[in-house]
C-alpha cells in the first residue's frame, strides 16, 4: 500500500474546504492541523473579547432585562467563553502537526455554540430595548461577525455557523421589532461574509497545502542532498553573485587537492584554469563554462580538463543560478564528478573505432569521414579532391605460405611506408584485408597525384625484410577526382574501386585513373551475371574439344573440355569474360558440374584409349561436395576414372586454408589424372609440385612462343621443366602449339604431348568425333 501524499497546490473541492469530505490518497491531516492551529493562536484574544462583550451588554441592559435571564445569559456565554479557550490552551504542544477529520469538527461544534450564545443575545434581550440599546447590541453582534469573518477564515465551515447563527439571530430580532429593512440588511451581512469567509478559507488552504508540498520537497532534497554529499565521489558547489566560491564543501577541495578555507571566496574560474588563468591560454570547456556564468544560464553535464599537480583530469558540472524572493541574483549552485576514467575509457574506444588495430592507421571509418570532408571543402571552393584506393599485389601468397603472423607484420610495414609519402594534409588509412585509401583534400594538380601513385607502387614494391624473411610484393592503385567523378562518398569510392579493378585486370603494379567507360564495363558485368544465372536452365552451354596428341607420331591422346556460351541477346560470349564472373558470382559451382556430366557423358563415345581433360577451378575446389560431383559424373556416365584428366591452375595453391589440397589427394584416390595448368606463369610455381602428384605439366604457350623465336630463356625453362618432370615421372603438354616449326622444336626438347591450333582448333563434339571415323548415326 502507498503512503498517501501531502495535499498539494490543486484546487480543492467545497466538500473539502468544507471539512465534510477527505480526499483520497492525499494525507490532509497536515493541512487540517494548520487550520486548527490558527484558531488556538487567537483563542485568548477571542476570550477576552467575548468577555468584554459580555460585560458591556450586561451593563448596557442592566435595569431593563430580567435581572435572571441577563446575568444567566453572562454567565452561560463566559463560561462557554472559558471552555473553549481552555480546551485550546491546556496542550503544552501549543502548535499540532496533523488533525483528523473528528478534531476538525469538534472545532465547528465549539464556534457554533459561541455563535448560539451570542445570537440568544437579540433574541432575549431585544424586546426590552429602545432604539439606543439596539444600536449597541446591533453593533457589537456586527462587530464579532465582521472580527470572525476576517480573523477566523482559516475554518471556514465552523466560521459559517457562527457568522448564520448570529446573523440569523439579529435578522429575526429585528424582523419581530418590525425593523424589515435591518433584518433584510442583518441577513444579507451575514450572507456576505459567509461567502467572504468561504473564499478566504479555500484561499488559505490553497497556501497552506502549497507551503506544506514545498516543506515535503524541501525536506526530500535536504535528505537527497544530505546522502549524496556523504556518498560517492561527487560534490556540491556554490558561488555568489560575483562568481566566486561560497561555503565550500569538503570533498570539493578534497577534489581540487586544498583546503575548503582557501578556496573560501576565490574565484571559480580562477581556480579551475589554474596556471593558465595568466596565460588566458582556456580550454573550449572552460569558455563555454564563462559563458554559461556570465549569461546566468542553467547547463548539465558540462565537461571541461581541469589541471591538479601536474595531472590533467576532466570534471562534469552541472549548474542552475539563484535567486532571491525578489529575483536578485545570488550566484549558482550545483554539482560535480571525476569523469577522468570516463573520458579516458571513452577516449580509448573512440580511438579504437577510429582507428586500426594492427597498423595504427585511421581506418574505413576515418577515411570515409575525412573523404566526405574533403569533397564539402572541395564543392564550397569550386576545388578538387582525390582518393586513392591501394591494393597490395601477391599478399595473400605470402599469408598463406608464411601465416597470419607473418602477413600482419607485413602489413604494419607496408603503413609505415605509406605514413612516410603523405603529406600533412593528407589522409591514409587501412580499409581492410590488404587494401588501402589516401585522401587528398587539394588535388588540383594532376601531375602531382600521379607522381604520388607512381612513388606509392614504387615504395610498396621495394623487398621486405620480416623475421629473416626477405618478401616481394607489389601494389595496384585506383584513383578517382571528387567531385568530378563521384559527389557523394560512395561514389567516389566506387569510382577509385573501378579504376582498381582495371590495375588488377593489367595485372598489377599499375595505377589507373577513373574513367566514365569503366562504369560502364561494370554495367555490362552486371548483365553478364544476370544473363549468367539463367544460362543453365535455358541451355545456353555447350562445349567444345580441342586435341592433344602424342609429340611422336601425332596420336590423339585426350581430348581438353572447353566451355562455350551462346546467349540470344549477347551472342557467343568468350570463356575469358564469363569465367570470371561466374567465378565472382559463386556460379561456377553448378556450371563445372554441368560441365563434367557433359563431358564424361560425351568421352563415353570415344575410343577407349582417348581420355578427357576438364578445367576445374580453384573455386570449385573450394567446395566441400565437389568430389561427391566428379563421382557422380563417372557413375552416370561410366566412364572410368583412370581416363578423367582435371587440369588446376596455380591459384589453387594461393587460397587460405588446405582444403583444395586434401580435395585433390581425395581425387587422385579414386584414380582420376591431375595436370597442372600454364605452369611458369605464377608465383613461386616450382614449390607447387611438391604438394601434389600430378600426372601432366603443361607448359604455358608463351614460352613455346619464346622458344619458337629462340630466345634463351624460354628454351631453358622448358629444357628444365621437362628434365624435372621426367624425373619425377610426369608427363609434359607443350601448349599452343601452331606452327610446323614450334611442334619440331617442342618435340626436340622432350615434350611428349603438344596441344595447339596445328592439330586441331576447339571444335563441337560431332566434329570431334569424326576424327575418329565415329559416324554420325552411331552418335
Amino acid at each position: 500500500m502507498t503512503k498517501p501524499s501531502t495535499a498539494t497546490a490543486a484546487l480543492p473541492d467545497w466538500g473539502t474546504v468544507l471539512g465534510i469530505t477527505q480526499p483520497r490518497d492525499v494525507d490532509w491531516g497536515g493541512v487540517r492541523a494548520a487550520q486548527i492551529n490558527v484558531i488556538r493562536r487567537l483563542a485568548p484574544l477571542r476570550f477576552v473579547s467575548s468577555l468584554l462583550g459580555i460585560a458591556a451588554l450586561v451593563f448596557i441592559l442592566r435595569g431593563r432585562a430580567p435581572t435572571f435571564e441577563l446575568y444567566g445569559w453572562g454567565l452561560l456565554s463566559a463560561f462557554i467563553a472559558a471552555l473553549v479557550v481552555h480546551g485550546k490552551l491546556r496542550n503544552s504542544k501549543w502548535e499540532i502537526q496533523t488533525a483528523t477529520q473528528a478534531e476538525f469538527h469538534r472545532e465547528t461544534i465549539w464556534s457554533t455554540c459561541v455563535g448560539i450564545s451570542w445570537g440568544a443575545a437579540p433574541l432575549l434581550f431585544g424586546r426590552y430595548c429602545g432604539p439606543s440599546e439596539l444600536l449597541v447590541i446591533w453593533a457589537a453582534c456586527t462587530v464579532l461577525m465582521a472580527a470572525a469573518a476576517f480573523a477566523l477564515s482559516a475554518l471556514p465551515l465552523a466560521t459559517c455557523f457562527y457568522l448564520i447563527v448570529m446573523g440569523a439571530s439579529l435578522a429575526l430580532t429585528m424582523w419581530q421589532l418590525h425593523y424589515d429593512l435591518v433584518a433584510v440588511i442583518a441577513a444579507i451581512f451575514a450572507v456576505g461574509l459567509s461567502g467572504a469567509c468561504l473564499i478566504a478559507g479555500r484561499n488559505y488552504i490553497l497556501h497552506e497545502a502549497a507551503e506544506l508540498a514545498l516543506a515535503e520537497k524541501n525536506e526530500v532534497v535536504s535528505l537527497l542532498l544530505r546522502e549524496f554529499d556523504d556518498s560517492g565521489g561527487d560534490w556540491m558547489w556554490q558561488t555568489d553573485a560575483s562568481k566566486c566560491l561560497t561555503h565550500v564543501s569538503p570533498r570539493f577541495a578534497y577534489a581540487l587537492g586544498v583546503d575548503s578555507e582557501a578556496l573560501e571566496a576565490k574565484p571559480l574560474l580562477q581556480i579551475l584554469a589554474a596556471e593558465a588563468w595568466d596565460a588566458g591560454n582556456f580550454s573550449a570547456g572552460l569558455r563555454e563554462l564563462a559563458e554559461r556564468l556570465k549569461k546566468r544560464e542553467s547547463f548539465s553535464d558540462l565537461i571541461l580538463p581541469v589541471t591538479i599537480g601536474t595531472e590533467v583530469h576532466w570534471w562534469e558540472l552541472s549548474a542552475s543560478p539563484r535567486y532571491d524572493d525578489r529575483g536578485g541574483f545570488l550566484g549558482f549552485r550545483g554539482v560535480g564528478s571525476d569523469v577522468t576514467a570516463q573520458r579516458r575509457s571513452a577516449d580509448k574506444i573512440n580511438h579504437m573505432a577510429r582507428y586500426d588495430t594492427l597498423t595504427g592507421l585511421p581506418n574505413r571509418l576515418q577515411v570515409t569521414e575525412a573523404l566526405g570532408e574533403a569533397m564539402t571543402e572541395a564543392e564550397r571552393w569550386r576545388g578538387k579532391c582525390a582518393f586513392l584506393m591501394i591494393d597490395l599485389d601477391r599478399f595473400k601468397a605470402i599469408n598463406d605460405t608464411l601465416g597470419h603472423p607473418i602477413g600482419d607484420r607485413l602489413l604494419t610495414r607496408v603503413a609505415e611506408r605509406l605514413r612516410g609519402l603523405v603529406g600533412e594534409k593528407q589522409t591514409c588509412g587501412r580499409l581492410g584485408g590488404d587494401e588501402f585509401g589516401v585522401v587528398v583534400p587539394d588535388a588540383g594538380d594532376s601531375a602531382a597525384l600521379l607522381k604520388l601513385a607512381q612513388q606509392i607502387i614504387e615504395t610498396l614494391s621495394r623487398p621486405y625484410e620480416v623475421d629473416q624473411h626477405t618478401l616481394y610484393i607489389g601494389a595496384s592503385v585506383g584513383s578517382a577526382i571528387g567531385p568530378r567523378d563521384g559527389r557523394t562518398v560512395e561514389t567516389l569510392i566506387r569510382s577509385a574501386d573501378l579504376a582498381l579493378y582495371r590495375s588488377k585486370d593489367q595485372g598489377g603494379a599499375a595505377h589507373n585513373a577513373y574513367e566514365p567507360q569503366l562504369h560502364v564495363h561494370a554495367e555490362e558485368r552486371r548483365v553478364l551475371e544476370i544473363a549468367l544465372r539463367k544460362a543453365l536452365e535455358r541451355n545456353e552451354f555447350l562445349l567444345h574439344y580441342q586435341p592433344v596428341v602424342a609429340a611422336d607420331g601425332g596420336a590423339i591422346e585426350s581430348f581438353e573440355a572447353l566451355l562455350r556460351w551462346n546467349n540470344p541477346e549477347l551472342g557467343s560470349v568468350s570463356p575469358m569474360r564469363f569465367v570470371p564472373v561466374a567465378e565472382d558470382a559463386r556460379l561456377i559451382g553448378p556450371i563445372g558440374e554441368w560441365v563434367l556430366r557433359t563431358a564424361c557423358t560425351e568421352a563415353m563415345r570415344w575410343p577407349d584409349t582417348v581420355r578427357l581433360a576438364v578445367n576445374v577451378s580453384a573455386e570449385q575446389l573450394s567446395d566441400a561436395n565437389f568430389v561427391t560431383a566428379v563421382v557422380s559424373a563417372l557413375s552416370h556416365s561410366r566412364l572410368p576414372a583412370h581416363r578423367l584428366e582435371l587440369e588446376v591452375t596455380e591459384s589453387v595453391f594461393l587460397r587460405e586454408g588446405n582444403g583444395a589440397l586434401q580435395v585433390l589427394e581425395q581425387l587422385l584416390r579414386l584414380g582420376v589424372s591431375l595436370a597442372l595448368d600454364d605452369f611458369g606463369t605464377g608465383y613461386s610455381s616450382l614449390g607447387y609440385l611438391s604438394k601434389t602428384r600430378f600426372n601432366t605439366i603443361k607448359i604455358d604457350r608463351s614460352f613455346v612462343q619464346g622458344a619458337a623465336k629462340n630466345a634463351r630463356e624460354a628454351l631453358a625453362i622448358i629444357r628444365a621443366v621437362v628434365a624435372m618432370a621426367d624425373s619425377l615421372g610426369m608427363s609434359t603438354t607443350a601448349e599452343g602449339v601452331e606452327t610446323e616449326a614450334e611442334y619440331e622444336m617442342v618435340r626436340r626438347l622432350g615434350c611428349r604431348k603438344v596441344q595447339g591450333y596445328l592439330f586441331g582448333r576447339p571444335m563441337p563434339a560431332p566434329e570431334a568425333r569424326r576424327l575418329f571415323d565415329i559416324d554420325r548415326a552411331v552418335a
